[in-house]
């Protein structure tokens, strides 16, 4: 599986994705909002995209379909609700249902609901496991749920999904927003050396040549994966005063995500 991530250099700092097959020359586009680098991309590897995936409806991650389908010919795929939220769906598909690029890439789909209710998220079972995740999981942080989302299920989704994935997988975002997200790590837990020490390096930095986390990785910088740390539940409790003694996790997150709100 080769995965080439393109910077989009957009005012959302989007990343869309290309997952080729090496034997085939076979792409999939995820989320190619921007079609023409898209497109140019995949001429300049010699691929040819096949298939389009969207991970959610948000027209920032929909947006370059047609263009692309339009070029290539492309079917769509997308979550098997949100065929009236995005035009075009030739492939509704479901928590488990596998994709396959080419005769030697598989991915399987997983429904990740909370930053809307009709989100996939992708994950690889190569060698090292990858997770293509949308706008539920950032570098560092948790997708909003502003528009057509719910924190709840964002919650579970975190909880019973995202972090029992293996510690190696490599996390690829749906944007860049690592240099934020860290500052509000830090501001909601002073004292995480690992979120402190990745600060300067990632500060100013080219999107373009930005390393790529691991789900390990998250689980020490991210602050929505930390929701038993001390700190984190220390430093809520001047803002909430009313927390419980001992939070349960869910009440944490759900405060946590209120606060990045108005980060």
């Amino acid at each position: 599986m080769i995965v080439e991530r393109i910077w989009t250099g957009n005012a959302y700092r989007n990343y869309n994705y290309l997952i080729a097959c090496p034997e085939s020359g076979e792409a999939l586009a995820i989320d190619p909002l921007d079609h023409q680098k898209c497109l140019a991309a995949a001429r300049e590897k010699g691929w040819q995209i096949t298939q389009i995936l969207n991970t959610h409806e948000h027209h920032d991650h929909t947006g370059g379909n047609a263009a692309v389908v339009a070029a290539t010919g492309a079917k769509v795929i997308a979550h098997h609700r949100a065929g009236s939220r995005i035009a075009g769906v030739d492939r509704g598909v479901r928590a488990g249902d596998v994709i396959k690029v080419g005769r030697t890439v598989e991915l399987e789909c997983m429904d990740t609901p909370g930053h809307t209710m009709c989100h996939i998220c992708l994950r690889s079972h190569t060698e090292t496991p990858a997770l293509f995740s949308g706008d539920t999981l950032f570098n560092a942080g948790a997708g909003n749920c502003h528009n057509g989302g719910n924190p709840e299920d964002l919650y579970t989704t975190f909880v019973e999904q995202l972090a029992k994935l293996p510690p190696e997988t490599r996390v690829y975002p749906g944007h860049d927003y690592i240099e934020n997200n860290l500052r509000f790590t830090l501001a909601r837990e002073p004292d995480n050396a690992a979120a402190g020490a990745l600060l300067p390096e990632v500060t100013g930095q080219d999107p373009a040549k930005a390393q790529v986390t691991t789900l390990q990785e998250e689980q020490q910088i991210n602050t929505f994966l930390r929701l038993s740390s001390p700190s984190v539940i220390e430093a809520l409790r001047e803002v909430f005063p009313d927390l419980p003694e001992k939070p349960d996790p869910k009440t944490v997150f759900i405060k946590l995500r209120e606060l990045r709100n108005q980060w």
